[in-house]
Formats: structure tokens, C-alpha cells, sequence
């Protein structure tokens, strides 16, 4: 659709550069005013209100992002997240990995980014540690643990994707989308808070479409992208130490957005300060994190952002597979570090 729309001094993959700042714009204001945090969902003392915010956004994320297929704008035929022969080990382990690290660096890499935007030093070294270990895990030192990882596949045909199975996508969407709601609804949030957790949840299928339709073209593809920070961070970090050998793409545009987006919330809000480490054991209990968060993005898939909000909304079960991963690996190392923070109080103040 892209060559219809006129424009005379952009590609494809430019357009996706600025589409996708806008979007990260949008993301990066909304989840810092509502504290957008998969972790606080798992193990904050907030978290029926925060859990709360995280589900009415997937609710409206999988209602879009099924209603742009069924409108026939996108297709997941083809997707990465529909490979029929599902690499589970990778997944599950990385899933695992990903939820660990984000107890230990108390929040997702979305989140973090936030945060490095609010002034918190400690978001920016776990950020650089994790597009590090991530452009590792996909390029570097670290590939061949990936690949090998990836041989142990379970063959699941069809199957792959929730709109194979009996009732079809309707009846998934409904399940899915509905109980989803019903538990935001009931969260205790204030109803602003639901309505911005709700434009969260637009931005996924508006990615989406974005990149799968609008930006369509045939003689410069784009990849068909959507709310994620895994490759997109190791993308950044590549394009700003080698920009004249690279371009810019869709998730460079994301993750600069949302940086910008939370630094205008932050300031605006008078919520910015300046926050950095408080002992040597803090230090290195936040990049353990980041590098499990790393590995474990890479490996699962996707962040709470690329394998839940963006990535269950396509009804795939790898996708659903991952976010459970991450799921459990964060209430798991949730309950461990409560059981040795007395001990270890200054690590984990």
C-alpha cells in the first residue's frame, strides 16, 4: 500500500523509522504516567492494580490486532511466531531467563526504558548490558548456545496458532480478550488509568497494520513489526555505533520514541530525577539481570512486550508458551529473593 500513498521522499523502511518513533512516542508517555510494568504485575505490592492495567491492555491488543486479520489488512501465515515446528526448549528456558532477570533488575527492559528516560542510571546500565548480551545471543559469541537451544523443536502443524483449534479465532479472541478485560475491569485502577492501559494496548495492532499494510511494498519490504524491545535494543545499540553502515529501521524508531516519550512525561510530571546504584552487590545483582534478560529475550522470543502484548494477540501458542515462561520465571526468583532479602538487605532495598 505504501507506493499508493504519494509520498516522493521516503521509502518504505524510512516511513518505518518515523512510524515507529511515533508509536514508541506514544508508548513512552502512557507508561510512564501509568507505571506500565509486567513485574509489578507479578510480585509488586501494587500488583492486582498494576496486573490489572497490563490485562486491559492485552484485551484491547488482542481485540485490534484479530480484528485488522479478520478485516484481512495482516496475516501471521508467514510470521515467525507460526513456525509449525516450535522450538520449546529455546522458548521455555528463555522465557525462564527473561522473567529471573527482570525480578533482579525490578523490571522488564520496557520498563527499564522508561525509567533510563526518568533519570535512573541504573535502567541505562541494564539497558546497554542487555542490547549487548542480545546482539550476542543473535550474532555473536553467544549464537551457537542459541542454535543449539533451538534443535529440540516439538512439531505442531497447524497447531501452532489458536485459530486452528476448535472454535476457530473468534472464539479464542472472545476468551481470551474477555477474560482479560473482566480481570482489568476489576483491577481497582481509576478509570484514566484504564483508558490509558487501553491506548497501550491500541499501539500493538496499530504496529501491526502499520508495518504489515500500510507501509507495504513490494519493490522495498519491511519486516511486520509490532510493540517489542529485544531486537529493537540490539538494534539501536548497533545502529549508533555503525550508522554509516546501517539503517535505521522500525524498532530504532521504537526505542528512541519511547525514550523521548517518558523524558517528556518525566518532565512535564516533574517525575524526573537522577537515580543511580546503591552498593557494589546492587551493581551486580542489575547486570546479572540484564544479561539473563538478554539471553532469555532472544531465546524466548520476544520481552513481555514482543512475546505478550504484541505477541499473544496473534493467538500463537509459542507466543503464549513464552509470556507463561516469563510468568514463571519472575514469580519463581520473586519468591527467592523474598526468602534471602532479610538476609541481604542493602542488595535488595
Amino acid at each position: 500500500m505504501f507506493e499508493d500513498l504519494g509520498f516522493e521522499t521516503l521509502t518504505a523502511p524510512q516511513a518505518a523509522l518515523w512510524f515507529g518513533g511515533v508509536i514508541g512516542l506514544a508508548f513512552g508517555l502512557l507508561a510512564e504516567r501509568t507505571k506500565f510494568c509486567f513485574r509489578r504485575g507479578l510480585v509488586g505490592e501494587d500488583r492486582r492494580q498494576a496486573l490489572g492495567l497490563w490485562l486491559t491492555a492485552l484485551a484491547v491488543a488482542v481485540i485490534g490486532t484479530q480484528a485488522g486479520v479478520f478485516a484481512g489488512l495482516i496475516s501471521f501465515d508467514d510470521h515467525r511466531f507460526m513456525v509449525s515446528d516450535m522450538p520449546v526448549l529455546a522458548i521455555a528456558l528463555g522465557g525462564v531467563l527473561f522473567g529471573a532477570g527482570m525480578i533482579l533488575t525490578r523490571g522488564c527492559i520496557s520498563r527499564l526504558t522508561v525509567l533510563t528516560a526518568s533519570g535512573n542510571l541504573r535502567g541505562l546500565t541494564v539497558l546497554l548490558v542487555f542490547a549487548i548480551t542480545a546482539h550476542a545471543t543473535l550474532k555473536g559469541v553467544l549464537a551457537p548456545a542459541r542454535v543449539a537451544a533451538g534443535t529440540v523443536t516439538l512439531p505442531m502443524g497447524e497447531s501452532i496458532s489458536l485459530a486452528a483449534l476448535p472454535g476457530g479465532p473468534l472464539l479464542w479472541t472472545v476468551l481470551i480478550g474477555g477474560a482479560a478485560l473482566f480481570a482489568g475491569l476489576r483491577s481497582g485502577n481509576r478509570s484514566t488509568h484504564l483508558l490509558m492501559a487501553a491506548l497501550i494496548g491500541l499501539l500493538a495492532p496499530a504496529a501491526w497494520i502499520g508495518t504489515g499494510f500500510v507501509l507495504y511494498d513490494d519493490f522495498d519490504p519491511i519486516a511486520m513489526e509490532s510493540l517489542s524491545f529485544t531486537s529493537p535494543a540490539a538494534e539501536t545499540l548497533f545502529w549508533t555505533i555503525a550508522s554509516t553502515s546501517i539503517s535505521a529501521g522500525f524498532g530504532t524508531g521504537l526505542v528512541g520514541g519511547t525514550f523521548v516519550g517518558a523524558l517528556l512525561a518525566s518532565l512535564a510530571f516533574r517525575t524526573f530525577r537522577w537515580q543511580s546504584f546503591e552498593s557494589p552487590r546492587q551493581t551486580r545483582r542489575y547486570i546479572a539481570g540484564g544479561v539473563l534478560m538478554g539471553v532469555g529475550g532472544v531465546l524466548a522470543g520476544g520481552c513481555t512486550l514482543g512475546a505478550g502484548l504484541s505477541g499473544v494477540p496473534t493467538l500463537s501458542v509459542a507466543a503464549l508458551l513464552g509470556i507463561m515462561s516469563i510468568a514463571l520465571g519472575g514469580i519463581v526468583t520473586g519468591r527467592l529473593v523474598d526468602g534471602i532479602a532479610p538476609r541481604l538487605r542493602p542488595v535488595y532495598s
